[in-house]
């Protein structure tokens, strides 16, 4: 286990010895409890950020393929 030492602001501080009070958790255990929530929120916007990335870039080839296929369809069409 690592040993971490932390500054917070007044505020931040005094609402969470408020809170720790109130649900009778150790400060160690939320603390550890708020980084684990807070490192999944961050890898899902990280994944979020790379899924957008990814779709755009695979719109843009699923755009070029579908003209690609109208294109074809246009040619092969018989003339009326």
């Amino acid at each position: 286990m690592k040993m971490l030492s932390l500054k917070l602001q007044e505020g931040i501080f005094a609402e969470t010895e408020a809170l720790l009070t109130q649900i009778k958790q150790s400060r160690n255990a939320y603390i550890n409890e708020a980084l684990i929530y807070y490192n999944r929120l961050q890898k899902r916007k990280l994944l979020a950020k790379q899924l957008q990335e990814e779709s755009r870039l695979v719109a843009q080839s699923s755009l070029s393929v579908l003209a690609e296929m109208e294109q074809m369809e246009d040619d092969t069409l018989p003339a009326y």
